[in-house]
């Protein structure tokens, strides 16, 4: 049994739930196993959500919402409650995930939470695109144009660091684009799950010998194993 609701105490202070949803509209990228979390069964999915969403508190203003997928794969029962809550609660900005195929349709979500400032994190992963789609099954390709777009509608994308195929030339370069790009970033350091991509340890020494002050950059979350934002499904 995982664990669904945390408080994020130091930086970027906020609550944080791992909800459940529907399957992930694309569900293909190979380093992914959280779609194992996905449900077709939606009164399953409510009565899981709902129970987590007691916990709120609304005490830091900021609420973020992760499951495994979109925003859009969350049910409207789930999503009518969020809206209750956050209202009833104050809470004043309210963080979703996207994949890359909704990015036409984050009106929808910002008209639904009218009022409330919504911030959207975007799986990126690298900006390699080559890596993205060969290395990572991610199939989409950006250019700098649809870089500086994206970068008006969504306010930070993850970035995955430290696989086998990757070069530390290619992740000096996520950082800086992401950081030229978007308001923030978030950095998941690898950890080996079961899937076909796999982690470079001498990557990772590196990274930690030569990154580690990103913890204290403001723009910037640095998970170095991916339960440390306190929220997972076992």
């Amino acid at each position: 049994m995982g664990i669904r609701y945390n408080k994020i105490k130091d930086k970027h202070q906020r609550e944080i739930v791992l909800l459940k949803s529907f399957p992930c509209k694309y569900g293909k990228c190979s380093f992914c196993n959280y779609i194992e979390d996905n449900s077709l069964n939606e009164e399953e999915i409510d009565r899981v959500n709902l129970e987590v969403l007691k916990e709120i508190t609304g005490e830091y203003g900021v609420l973020e919402v992760i499951n495994s997928g979109s925003v859009f794969e969350l049910t409207p029962k789930t999503l009518a409650e969020i809206k209750r809550i956050v209202i009833e609660k104050n809470i004043k900005t309210l963080y979703f995930e996207i994949y890359y195929g909704y990015i036409k349709r984050l009106k929808e979500i910002r008209d639904y939470f009218k009022g409330i400032e919504i911030r959207f994190r975007m799986g990126l992963e690298t900006f390699d695109n080559e890596y993205r789609i060969k290395g990572y099954n991610k199939n989409f390709s950006l250019n700098e144009e649809q870089l500086l777009e994206i970068g008006k509608e969504v306010y930070s994308v993850c970035l995955l660091i430290c696989t086998k195929g990757q070069s530390k030339e290619m992740i000096k370069r996520d950082i800086e684009l992401g950081l030229k790009y978007f308001k923030a970033i978030t950095i998941n350091i690898f950890i080996d799950n079961g899937t076909i991509v796999k982690r470079d340890n001498e990557l990772v020494k590196w990274f930690v010998e030569n990154y580690s002050y990103l913890a204290d950059d403001d723009r910037v979350e640095l998970l170095l194993d991916n339960k440390d934002l306190g929220v997972f499904e076992q």
